[in-house]
């Protein structure tokens, strides 16, 4: 029998808000949390801009030692699965540890830890042999990202399928798309899956400057994420995390679950063509479409509403404009899109699940989330953007799409559970 996967709880932790209904309130009131960095000194850098989390792990109930031990993006992840959790009423302890499976996606693991320690081993780059003794004990960790999947694993006593996505900015989008099919394939009863990125430091910063693909709007940050505008310059860093509970659908019944959304189809391709450039033609992005709609059993006419990747750059704009015209036909024309990266910015492997929730969240409360800054459009995208400004609107299905460096594009369905 092939099971069938449910949400019954979200965790967030987002720029501009942490926790669930914190993310939501922003996202409907089209707010941006876009600002000037202040996690390290930007100056010099030609994009001083990002979405940062105001995450106090403390406040957020991590003890010392998980300070101290965990990277920050581990530390966001913990957050949102202690939320999770909270939010669906599962009691985990009534299952067996073998039932219960974890997947989690990042694009740059530990970056802040290894950043931070390879200062202070280096003498700040002064040194090129380093000297390990001042190291902190847990280095290794830093440097192996499933360290993340497994502080979450140790979280929720987990002892099934434990695993770490990596690819690139889809991370988490194919994180929660493996939890499924751990559900579909009767490998877990309940899977943890989500994504976790914390990746604002001087190495990331230089990273994306050198490719001239982060937004330089340094002097109006608020307005720098600009999806689909003719007068962007590229996306806004971001940070976060999301972790959703997935359960069999019989089973979450039966306990009488809440049920935000089914994830009914899923489906990755990849282009084989550049690392980080895309066909115009969306080509690839399309048949992920097409397959996921043909594994959830619905028409292009029955999406809904689109999440889009728009992440601001032209080429992706353009480009996934390309695959909605071509998956979905004139229908494209009629149904909404908007991006939620003109108000979070764009976090990396975080930001799939974190769009996840928010298509979750819109299934349920029937919102559709706006695109901020979308003030004067490209008419190379003409599709109804949802510019500044949320709508009520009916919706039974949602397509979420994702695209990363490498060539990585996802799609995922998600349907009224």
């Amino acid at each position: 029998m092939t099971g069938r996967a449910v949400i019954t709880g979200i965790g967030v932790v987002a720029p501009g808000g942490i926790g669930r209904e914190a993310f939501w309130d922003l996202l409907t009131a089209g707010r941006t949390a876009t600002r000037t960095i202040s996690l390290f000194d930007p100056t010099g850098f030609r994009s001083r801009i990002a979405a940062e989390c105001d995450f106090d792990p403390a406040a957020a109930g991590l003890s010392p030692q998980q300070i101290r031990r965990m990277d920050r993006a581990a530390q966001f992840a913990i957050v949102c699965t202690r939320e999770a959790l909270a939010d669906s009423g599962i009691e985990l302890g009534g299952l067996s540890p073998e039932r219960i499976g974890v997947s989690i996606g990042s694009a740059v693991g530990c970056t802040m830890g290894l950043e931070e320690e390879y200062a202070v081993l280096s003498d700040a780059g002064q040194r090129w042999l380093v000297d390990h003794s001042y190291g902190v004990p847990h280095l290794y960790g830093y440097m192996v990202p499933s360290t993340l999947a497994v502080e979450v694993a140790w979280e929720v006593d987990a002892e099934g399928p434990v695993t770490l996505v990596s690819t690139g900015c889809t991370s988490g989008l194919d994180a929660v798309g493996h939890g499924v099919q751990l559900i579909a394939e009767g490998s877990a009863d309940v899977v943890i899956a989500g994504a976790t990125d914390a990746p604002l430091s001087p190495i990331t910063s230089a990273c994306f400057d050198a490719i001239k693909a982060t937004s330089a709007d340094n002097d109006d940050p608020s307005t720098a994420s600009r999806p689909f505008d003719a007068d962007r310059h590229g996306f806004v860093l971001g940070e976060g995390s999301a972790v959703l509970v997935l359960e069999e659908r019989e089973a979450a019944l039966r306990r009488g679950a809440r049920i935000y959304a089914e994830i009914s189809g899923f489906a990755n391709r990849a282009n084989g063509f550049h690392m980080t450039g895309l066909k115009p033609d969306g080509r690839e992005m399309a048949e992920a479409i097409r397959v996921a709609l043909d594994r959830a059993r619905l028409d292009p006419t029955d999406v809904d509403y689109i999440n889009a990747h728009g992440s601001g750059t032209k080429q992706n704009d353009r480009h996934e404009t390309a695959a909605f015209k071509r998956s979905l036909g004139d229908h494209a024309y009629k149904v909404p899109v908007s991006s939620i990266k003109s108000m979070v910015g764009h976090s990396l492997g975080a930001i799939g699940s974190i769009e996840v929730a928010a298509c979750a969240l819109a299934l349920q409360r029937q919102v559709v989330p706006p695109t901020a800054n979308l003030r004067t459009r490209d008419p190379e995208c003409d599709l109804d953007y949802v510019p500044l400004t949320a709508r009520e609107h009916k919706t039974d299905a949602v397509l979420c799409v994702g695209s990363g460096f490498g060539g990585f594009q996802s799609a995922m369905v998600l349907g009224r559970g």
